[in-house]
């Protein structure tokens, strides 16, 4: 059955896992995590142990521009190019699962593929799917080289759908899962939790497609779906498809399976789902003369964008006068940015978790700054209303409850 929705089914591989430690070897984290811990990386590959693995599709970040970069690169590109459908399982619908993070909350997710006409990553797109983060344009290129030479993808791009009581959207599923096939169950390498997923299809299927029709129909010219992970991913698969109008023609590409990206799809309002600001702090620099420029455009106390300037072992609590942004941290970037940019050898990076950053503001030539996050109820309202949030404003969670790789889809 064709159902006519921006997320939809679709033709899902799996591998031809037959014992608890096969699944455990096959999935692996997301490429772009553990970016400075190599010895994460190494422990993945002494589990896996030349065992049948995702990671034989995907390049760590951890590798770029070291000694391993180009060599697992080619060893991708091989697997690539002699990749056979038939040695994998296949199952026809929506993956929906339940995943145990490392903390104990359960995500609910489901995964099947989602239409590329329906989605833009300008700022100020008005598409039904969103992305909420500004997109670095120079990161696409590389990353869409690669997708149009992969013959299948294994996506860690996680989508977010404002999922209301009255849409009952997993709350359908989580009823039904007594009835539907359990596809795997298993815990994940390395400290990743527990993950289950079932097969939805037949009835249960048709009446959950019936409830997507009914919330895209609802939400129709706002904000439909939300990009909560992977938005280059997503933002390379759209280049590349886009590409391939020009290639192959409208029509054909249309009908082309790079039209569409394997995700998985997650409520905003789910528990376990918890966004956390991303501090900032200025290194090398002369820590008085930030302070006095920021004093120059702040206030002492508290106002409508409040920040705390943290500054070796003293904390002064200032609010912007005169914002530039609609939020806190679109100001602070704007002041950081033009500190950095007048100011040569000063940077400004990016960290999670206050006591950390109070902890690093403490060294010599350092100012930290702490604020209020974007609360996610407001999330949808806000890139309705402003379009992208500036760069780094949250993070969804650790390192180790991103998603893993599991599923698979052909896309050439």
């Amino acid at each position: 059955m064709t159902y006519n929705t921006i997320f939809s089914p679709a033709r899902i591989l799996l591998p031809k896992a037959e014992t608890t430690d096969d699944w455990q070897k096959w999935a692996v984290i997301a490429c772009d995590q553990f970016t400075s811990q190599m010895e994460y990386w190494n422990d993945c590959v002494a589990l896996i142990d030349g065992g049948t693995s995702a990671y034989d599709y995907i390049l760590p970040e951890a590798y770029l521009n070291t000694d391993k970069e180009a060599a697992h690169g080619a060893e991708i590109d091989a697997n690539m190019k002699s990749f056979d459908a038939a040695s994998m399982n296949t199952f026809e619908g929506i993956v929906y699962l339940e995943r145990t993070l490392p903390d104990g909350a359960v995500r609910h997710g489901m995964v099947g593929k989602i239409d590329l006409e329906a989605y833009s990553y300008a700022k100020d797109s008005r598409s039904p799917i969103r992305a909420t983060e500004a997109t670095i344009l120079e990161r696409i290129p590389p990353r869409q080289k690669i997708r149009a030479a992969a013959a299948i993808e294994l996506p860690h791009i996680l989508v977010l759908i404002s999922d209301k009581p009255e849409d009952g959207i997993f709350a359908s599923l989580a009823e039904a899962k007594a009835d539907l096939p359990v596809l795997y169950d298993f815990d994940l390498m390395l400290g990743g939790g527990h993950i289950c997923g079932y097969g939805v299809e037949g009835a249960v299927l048709d009446a959950l497609m019936a409830k997507l029709t009914a919330y895209e129909a609802k939400n129709a010219g706002g904000v439909v779906y939300a990009m909560g992970d992977g938005n280059h991913s997503l933002a390379s698969a759209k280049a590349h498809y886009e590409a391939l109008k020009s290639q192959l023609g409208e029509e054909a590409a249309k009908a082309h399976p790079a039209r569409y990206a394997l995700c998985e799809i997650t409520a905003l309002e789910d528990d376990s789902l918890v966004f956390e600001p991303i501090y900032r702090i200025l290194l090398h620099c002369d820590a008085a003369d930030a302070a006095a420029k920021l004093a120059e455009v702040t206030a002492p106390g508290a106002g409508e964008q409040t920040v705390t300037v943290c500054v070796g072992g003293r904390e002064e609590v200032r609010h912007f006068t005169a914002p530039t942004h609609a939020l806190t941290v679109g100001t602070l970037q704007d002041f950081a940015d033009g500190y950095v940019k007048t100011h040569p050898g000063v940077e400004c990076d990016y960290i999670h978790g206050e006591e950390d950053l109070r902890m690093l503001a403490k060294e010599e030539g350092r100012v930290g700054f702490i604020f209020d996050s974007l609360a996610k109820a407001d999330l949808f309202g806000y890139v309705d209303r402003h379009g992208t949030t500036p760069r780094k404003t949250f993070s969804m969670g650790e390192a180790r409850s991103k998603r893993y790789y599991l599923e698979a889809r052909v896309i050439r």
